[in-house]
């Protein structure tokens, strides 16, 4: 399946395949856009949408029964495209709230928070998700959804939803006047709470984090 017949009208719009892949197809583009930066002030807010509703997508794929592929082993795609102009095009557009702290799995007892970058989560999900739309542009339906589905609870699922928290959280911040008491200086290579930086939570959400993003503070 080509691009050029990826939504092609013989396509049945109810199908449940054609329908994940529709918005598989349209957080890819989206959040290359996104990352762009030509429309800086409306990026959060924007990356918001997109990752809640991809999130519906795989909501949809986990509710699904288990999908089988029709071949024993997956056909060769050959190499990955690269992400790294991607991540480094959303880093220095997010750099503001790009690293953020994520409990890994809320169910394991006493596990500390680690810091994480949006930056790379986004890149993350969407290396799965262009595994899965090769197969379908290939044709391979089955094999797509199959792909989808369990790198949905294996990865991107868990990592869309973290990055979906933490553009929340920027958000419900600021748009509630709710400013952060400190922001955490923190670096992914670094072990958390080392070498914080405290700054007047006003200025920093409304100078730092609320202007340059295009989020403004609620009345």
């Amino acid at each position: 399946m080509s691009d050029a017949t990826l939504h092609a009208t013989a396509q049945d719009p109810d199908d449940f395949a054609v329908q994940i892949a529709d918005q598989v197809e349209s957080f890819l583009v989206a959040v290359t856009e996104v990352a762009k930066g030509d429309e800086p002030d409306s990026a959060v807010p924007f990356l918001l949408l997109e990752v809640s509703q991809l999130l519906l997508a795989g909501g949809r794929l986990g509710a699904h029964e288990d999908i089988v592929p029709d071949e024993r082993y997956e056909p060769d795609l050959g190499p990955e495209p690269d992400v790294d102009e991607l991540r480094e095009n959303l880093a220095r557009l997010l750099e503001p709230i790009d690293v953020y702290s994520e409990v890994f799995d809320p169910y394991e007892p006493r596990k500390s928070p680690v810091p994480a970058r949006i930056s790379d989560d986004l890149t993350d999900v969407i290396t799965d998700l262009r595994h899965g739309m090769a197969h379908y542009r290939a044709g391979r339906t089955t094999e797509a959804l199959w792909w989808w589905q369990f790198s949905y609870f294996s990865n991107w699922g868990t990592t869309a939803s973290a990055t979906l928290r933490a553009l929340h959280s920027v958000l419900a911040h600021v748009r509630l006047n709710q400013p952060l008491e400190e922001l955490d200086g923190l670096d992914t290579d670094q072990s958390m709470g080392d070498e914080t930086l405290e700054f007047e939570a006003g200025k920093v959400m409304a100078e730092e984090i609320g202007a340059p993003l295009g989020v403004r503070p609620g009345k």
